[in-house]
């Protein structure tokens, strides 16, 4: 039986698990194509840092996490579990942060659909009995906008359908290899001396030969094949199900912004991998020996739940960016996005309402290989509506350690727009939820390295604004722009400046040697 192998990304716009194995678990702080973080800090020793706030709108956060100990926000104008909404801000007990994904009986939404399935759904009862030539002048463009999206869905749901089937192939395959390759090499306790020395010549025989090493490697086993098959049955049974109701645990009406006090205040919910994988990145206690080092020393983290495994919704967004903006956060990270936004407006005056109080909103450009120049990505610094870019916004790319030919990681969204910068984010390991640690891929990964710098940069340069931050990390990112570079997702090469801005990644060192001259200069 041959097997295809396939990889899937899930969870979010920028989130994938890392299968690869690297001795190196903070590469993305030491490493030279890395943002240098430590050379940087050698630049800090007579320097006294302030505390910043990073919102981290995601998924939730273990905030009991041992290497977020002190790391996590906590609200100083709310008295703890007294029921009461102490700085009347509409948000009982919100400690830490909010939950936009649950109700006041402390259930919550954990799993939601995919925001085309439920524009579909919404457009279903008016054109679904209607043939093209039934349809009213003034309904034309909406008529193409529910075929588009019946036609999507139909794709998505015969892809993962298909990968179903080849996961359960491959589970079964995984299970006959030990006794194959034992028997093949009359060895039961083989090891991978033993499989190299194997030089198989049929095509079976060298498909045995690498489920095996993979298998010896920890790199393939049921365990990771039952979890990526439960990422594929989400997929069918909630995120691609027209029917399912995603916001039957949150009691409110996603449509209605003028009711804004809905929610709670459990900031973890069923899987928070994803935001406290973020967070560590941000923030993780470091040279404790636990982890990888987080980039900013005196970074703490506001906890707001709105990302579910699905699409998020408009209006959990743009709450979540006023609730930080009102409450204290400098900086928000968004590793999350999607290919449609039905509130486009309301988002956009929430980002807005961010960037006239100087916060930075720092986005992750998504995973889907695709230029968001042409293949929107929300939400987004340049709407269809706005002339000009938001001011306070920046769009991040994920580079590798390869900075040779494969700088931008295959899966790394790219646009000569749309793309500021890009930043590690292959084999990022960091925190996860039950303190324990894992490797990511993802410009989820990448959006965070940068809300760290900006981070840090602002915790030893009070002084410098938000946008003269923004713009002395585009400034100072390390140019790769002339190189050539294989454009993610195919085997073309092209030169790196046709996939961002800037045409750079991030330099951490260069920032801050920028931050003192732009602090020198008022002085």
């Amino acid at each position: 039986m041959k097997i295809k192998l396939i990889l899937v990304s899930f969870l979010f716009v920028g989130s994938i698990f890392s299968q690869s194995k690297d001795d190196n678990l903070n590469w993305h702080n030491i490493d030279p194509a890395g943002l240098h973080t430590e050379q940087a800090y050698e630049l800090f020793k007579d320097k006294k840092s302030t505390t910043v706030l990073v919102a981290v709108i995601d998924s939730g956060v273990d905030i009991e996490h041992e290497d977020l100990v002190g790391k996590i926000w906590t609200n100083p104008k709310e008295i703890p579990n007294n029921n009461i909404d102490d700085d009347k801000n509409g948000y009982i007990d919100d400690i830490h942060g909010w939950n936009f994904l649950g109700n006041s009986k402390g259930q919550m939404q954990d799993v939601a659909c995919y925001e085309k399935v439920r524009m579909y759904r919404q457009m279903r009862d008016k054109f679904e009995r209607l043939k093209e030539n039934q349809v009213k002048k003034e309904d034309s463009v909406d008529y193409q906008l529910f075929i588009t999206l019946k036609n999507e869905i139909n794709e998505e749901v015969e892809k993962y359908q298909g990968y179903q089937k080849q996961y359960e192939q491959i589970t079964a395959y995984i299970k006959m290899v030990p006794k194959a390759v034992s028997k093949i090499l009359g060895k039961p306790g083989y090891t991978l001396e033993d499989l190299k020395s194997w030089k198989p010549k049929d095509e079976q025989g060298k498909q045995l030969k690498m489920f095996a090493e993979l298998m010896l490697k920890g790199e393939m086993s049921i365990s990771m094949m039952e979890e990526q098959s439960k990422h594929v049955n989400d997929a069918l049974n909630f995120q691609l199900n027209v029917n399912y109701d995603d916001r039957q645990f949150v009691n409110d009406n996603p449509t209605d912004f003028t009711n804004v006090t809905y929610g709670n205040n459990i900031l973890e919910g069923e899987d928070a991998s994803h935001g406290t994988h973020v967070s560590g990145i941000i923030a993780a206690i470091r040279k404790n020996g636990l982890g990888a080092d987080g980039v900013a020393d005196n970074a703490q983290i506001m906890v707001l739940r709105a990302v579910p495994n699905g699409d998020e919704q408009d209006k959990d967004i743009a709450l979540a960016i006023r609730y930080a903006v009102n409450n204290g956060a400098k900086i928000i990270n968004m590793s999350f996005g999607k290919g449609y936004s039905p509130f486009q407006k309301e988002v956009y005056e929430a980002l807005a309402y961010a960037s006239s109080k100087d916060v930075l909103l720092v986005h992750a450009a998504g995973n889907d290989n695709k230029n968001i120049d042409v293949e929107p990505n929300f939400p987004t610094p340049l709407y269809s509506f706005q002339k000009e870019k938001l001011p306070l916004f920046l769009t991040i790319g994920a580079s590798t350690r390869t900075p040779k030919k494969h700088l931008a990681a295959d899966f790394s969204n790219y646009g000569k727009v749309q793309v500021d910068v890009f930043a590690p984010g292959k084999d990022i390991y960091s925190t996860v939820p039950q303190s324990a640690y894992k490797k990511f891929d993802g410009t989820s990964m990448a959006a965070p390295m940068v809300a760290g710098v900006a981070a840090l940069l602002k915790s030893y340069y009070p002084s410098l604004t938000m946008l003269q931050i923004k713009t002395i990390i585009l400034t100072s990112a390390k140019y790769y722009g002339r190189t050539k570079q294989v454009l993610p997702g195919t085997d073309k090469k092209v030169r790196f400046e046709e996939m961002s801005v800037t045409g750079g990644v991030v330099d951490l060192v260069e920032a801050v040697k920028m931050c003192e001259v732009e602090v020198g200069k008022s002085k």
